[in-house]
């Protein structure tokens, strides 16, 4: 099956402010997340089947989360990994609105 990655406008903003090494490691995770979804670990404990996909920023842990409505991957948001997941809740309701 084929997968359509879809960005979120949120997404779209933070990925603007990426450098330029940042992105082409994101241009590689994203071919993968398009020829299988499920490869990534499923977060738990969310309304939402939501993925992450670890990297670092600068020397830092980042996390891009993604939920799968077939056949599209949706592109939420990257977050901060020291912040225990706190602001996911926040683009969770920015992308359910």
């Amino acid at each position: 099956m084929s997968f359509r990655i879809v960005p979120t406008k949120e997404f779209l903003e933070q990925a603007k402010q990426l450098d330029e090494k940042t992105k082409r490691i994101l241009d590689n995770k994203l071919d993968l997340l398009q020829e299988n979804p499920y490869r990534f670990k499923k977060l738990s404990g969310y309304d939402l089947k939501l993925f992450r996909i670890r990297f670092s920023v600068n020397n830092k842990d980042v996390r891009l989360i993604y939920t799968i409505i077939e056949p599209n991957v949706i592109l939420i948001c990257f977050i901060a990994r020291k912040k225990d997941y706190k602001d996911l809740t926040k683009y969770l309701k920015q992308f359910q609105n």
